[in-house]
């Protein structure tokens, strides 16, 4: 797509505003999320009806799986939408924002009937996480719109130093409720929060200033767009090694979802021990990510994720020789920064792949790909952790860890560098 210079006028011309309010966005909806953090809060909640690692792992699977699988489905509709806005925003409240508020009631219901409350529970949090999913590729896409790209990892970063940043205040103010009330009230009360501030978020969204553009590329229907996909990853090699190293490193964070259940259980710690591990967790996130964001607009995105990788290695290896509780502050501080890293630039580096009017597609492949993935690890953990233990599970995903990162280090290219000529293979 040739670049279009009324486009970019308008661009420019809205930047601030479109800068400030994506960022009060970001801001608050990681502050709400930072009450039913999906690898603390949770996992916890879970394990007051079932101590079933299978059960644990499912949440872990959805937790990841559920936002990242969806995008590839809804990218061919993205890519013909002139405005990216009309998703995320109007169809976002549905599908991602309102499934955080009645999660309170079902959390209330657990007085009466645990078991159907939990069944509800899962039900909510499929639904807001695939919901999310959902939006995604169309809120990814207006940001790579609204943002020019030597801004977008700074915005993000800063973005998410903000909402990590306040998330810190979010864990200390979760930390008090489950320590203070008995469960379920406690747990009552965090997701009645977190659904307060994600609603404030998106009326931080819905004032985003995105100028309409059209695609040049011709309509196709569902089924062509799918055939056509295979064709997509053959042809570009770089893209087919970047794939495959993703999977290797989200299949390492098969034991993210049982680090705060093993120290719990280990050391038989209160439930408020949550809100602590969350807090050490987003305290990593918020240094970390104006890092990342200056790094990636600097040197590249692939630079980020071979950190981000690396980071994500050493948390579950800490958290396998940890002697005491305390050193799983440790292990969550690099649990933060890893995702810090996976998120800013996974997200950011599928945009230096592709041209824009392809940008969705590629977007959808990153996620959707990485999300399969990311989904399956946990459920093999859950398997790995009851037949073996925590221990050997911590191992085991250390070790694919850091093969994930050699792959991704010697095998693709930073996009950002010129491709190949033609006659020159680089498969």
């Amino acid at each position: 797509m040739t670049a279009d210079p009324q486009f970019e006028q308008e661009v420019a011309r809205h930047f601030r505003h479109n800068a400030v309010v994506n960022w009060l966005d970001g801001t608050f909806f990681w502050l709400g999320m930072s009450f039913v953090a999906s690898t603390t809060i949770l996992p916890l909640y879970v394990s007051h009806f079932t101590d079933s690692k299978m059960v644990l792992g499912l949440l872990s699977m959805l937790a990841s799986m559920g936002y990242l699988l969806p995008q590839l489905f809804t990218s061919n509709w993205v890519e013909r939408l002139p405005r990216k806005k009309v998703a995320v925003v109007n169809v976002g409240l549905f599908t991602e924002r309102l499934p955080l508020l009645l999660m309170v009631p079902a959390a209330w219901l657990s007085t009466r009937a645990p078991v159907p409350a939990l069944v509800l529970f899962f039900v909510l949090f499929a639904w807001h996480v695939i919901g999310a999913g959902a939006v995604a590729v169309s809120w990814q896409d207006m940001i790579a719109k609204v943002i020019p790209r030597d801004r977008r990892g700074r915005l993000i970063g800063l973005t998410n130093f903000a909402g990590t940043g306040t998330g810190v205040l979010g864990a200390a103010v979760a930390t008090w409720l489950l320590d203070r009330y008995t469960f379920p009230y406690g747990y009552v009360l965090c997701f009645a929060a977190a659904a307060v501030l994600v609603f404030v978020s998106w009326v931080f969204l819905s004032l985003t200033r995105e100028p309409a553009q059209a695609s040049l590329k011709p309509s196709v229907s569902q089924r062509e767009y799918w055939r056509r996909l295979p064709s997509i990853v053959r042809a570009d090699a770089n893209f087919r090694r970047y794939l495959l190293s993703r999977i290797v490193v989200a299949t390492g964070g098969m034991a993210v979802g049982f680090l705060a259940v093993y120290a719990v259980q280990r050391w038989q710690l209160p439930d408020s021990q949550a809100g602590t591990f969350t807090a050490s967790m987003l305290i990593g996130q918020a240094l970390c990510n104006p890092l990342f964001g200056m790094l990636g607009d600097r040197k590249g995105h692939k630079l980020g994720l071979e950190l981000s990788a690396l980071l994500g290695a050493l948390a579950v290896g800490l958290a396998s020789l940890a002697p005491t509780p305390a050193w799983f502050h440790a292990a969550f501080a690099l649990l933060g920064a890893s995702a810090a890293g996976s998120f800013l630039s996974g997200t950011m580096i599928a945009f230096e792949f592709s041209a824009p009017d392809v940008r969705p597609t590629y977007i959808g492949l990153n996620n959707t790909v990485t999300g399969i993935a990311s989904g399956l690890a946990p459920l093999l953990g859950g398997w790995l952790a009851g037949a073996a233990g925590y221990r050997p599970l911590f191992a085991t995903a250390f070790v694919v860890g850091l093969a994930g990162l050699a792959l991704l280090h010697w095998s693709v290219r930073e996009p950002r560098r010129p491709r190949i000529p033609v006659g020159e293979s680089e498969a």
